[in-house]
């Protein structure tokens, strides 16, 4: 199963949060960044993810 732009989207917010307890964590750092910056560029990465499942 492939998980659509959205699902990874909300994954990745979960996953955030799990380690939200301790913001000085890498892993909670690490997931953050990548939460944030692709919140802001949305549009392109639905554009990648659906590019993705397009070549399975």
């Amino acid at each position: 199963m492939t998980l659509n732009a959205d699902q990874l989207l909300a994954r990745l917010y979960a996953l955030r949060k799990d380690y939200a307890d301790d913001p000085e964590d890498e892993t909670y750092q690490a997931l953050h960044a990548a939460f944030m910056f692709i919140s802001y560029n949305v549009g392109a990465f639905k554009e990648y993810v659906k590019q993705e499942a397009e070549k399975k």
